[in-house]
């Protein structure tokens, strides 16, 4: 039987390649044969903890080519053989409220983190047959309710592997945020997500964007400033807070982004202060297990509205396929490194900052 290799997490910061048996297609599925899984700070995240269960096949941002697709599933979504697709990592019941509202990222279904049967690309175990549930292999599984959007013509696998981190860009900044034309943006942390949201924000109509980072972000903020970015600020040679008053007149700025990763409080609290005096809005990820001294009146006496970023939508999806599809900005600026999948743990680790130098979005190739 014809055999497919993946990359497995078998413990914390462990990988190993191994083998998994071609699944069978039934009528109403399909096999993605992948081209690119990209490579992001919650890969990094992930891969440094322990495993919740059996081993996993990472890869959650998987762009391919649908290499066998089954009648009903053709019938369903539209897709045939032959497609180059990205495929959402949500894989949701498609029954609840959550799905018939659109919003199938909260579905139950798909809640990895509290429902141990929930199926997501690039968390879901590899107990679960066919296996094949992440985007660190050759061959991913589509079930019926995969969510499947096209790639344009023109776009190159690897530029739309940059899809999750510009869909999340729409969903944050013009869907939570509210980023309309003229509104002055900070953005905190240039990786790849603080990268999309300047695009976003830049296509917006954005006035003036800040962008800020530390030290060894210093080529992630050149990038910044190709993008877009009006102003970057390096937080550890500068007073951030002074800088963004003094850029923006003492007004301060209309909506904070706060994409950093492991960086505490202190990005909050400097949002909290550059905001402008009253109703401004700021987007957090909010993973951080504690907050001490949560400056709640000073949120509440400058009206600041505070929304947890979680993820993307179906219409972000699409969205940020048309504005990579538009070339309007050098996205291929962002998408810096390739990696074959033996290299897999170097660039799960790069994109932490802890192998190859100023990889900004790594893309995983499984045949290179």
């Amino acid at each position: 039987m014809e055999k497919v290799k993946a990359a497995v997490k078998t413990g914390p910061s462990k990988i190993e390649i191994r083998e998994y048996d071609m699944p069978e297609v039934p009528p109403d599925a399909a096999l993605l044969k992948m081209e690119v899984a990209g490579i992001c700070g919650t890969d990094v995240k992930m891969y440094k903890e322990p495993l919740k269960g059996a081993p996993v096949i990472m890869g959650h941002e998987n762009i391919g080519t649908i290499a066998k697709a089954g009648r009903d599933f053709t019938k369903r979504k539209g897709f045939k053989e032959g497609d180059l697709v990205f495929v959402e990592h949500y894989v949701g019941c498609m029954k609840c409220e959550w799905c018939h509202r659109g919003e199938y990222r909260h579905c139950e279904a798909t809640d990895w983190r509290g429902n141990p049967d929930g199926l997501r690309f690039g968390y879901t175990s590899t107990e679960k047959a066919p296996h094949l549930w992440g985007g660190f292999a050759q061959y991913v599984y589509l079930p019926w309710n995969s969510i499947i959007h096209k790639v344009p013509a023109g776009v190159a696998p690897e530029l739309a592997g940059l899809v999750t981190p510009m869909a999340n860009g729409v969903e944050w900044s013009l869907f939570d945020g509210g980023v309309k034309y003229d509104d002055i943006v900070l953005i905190q942390g240039p990786g790849q997500q603080g990268l999309s949201q300047t695009v976003i924000c830049k296509q917006a109509g954005a006035s003036k964007i800040i962008v800020t980072g530390t030290s060894k972000d210093a080529a992630r903020l050149e990038v910044a400033k190709l993008l877009g970015a009006d102003h970057v600020i390096n937080v550890q040679t500068e007073d951030p807070l002074a800088r963004i008053l003094e850029l923006t007149g003492g007004r301060g700025v209309d909506v904070v982004l706060d994409c950093t990763a492991g960086a505490g409080t202190f990005p909050i609290l400097l949002g909290i202060e550059a905001l402008k005096r009253k109703g401004g809005t700021m987007v957090v990820q909010g993973e951080m297990g504690d907050f001490p001294n949560w400056p709640l009146s000073k949120m509440t006496l400058k009206w600041i509205t505070i929304k947890s970023a979680r993820g993307h939508s179906y219409r972000a999806c699409e969205l940020a396929l048309a504005q990579i599809a538009s070339k309007r900005f050098p996205l291929e600026k962002i998408t810096t490194h390739k990696f074959g999948l033996k290299d897999t743990d170097l660039a799960i680790r790069s994109v932490g900052n802890a192998g190859v130098p100023d990889v900004i979005h790594a893309s995983l190739m499984p045949w290179m």
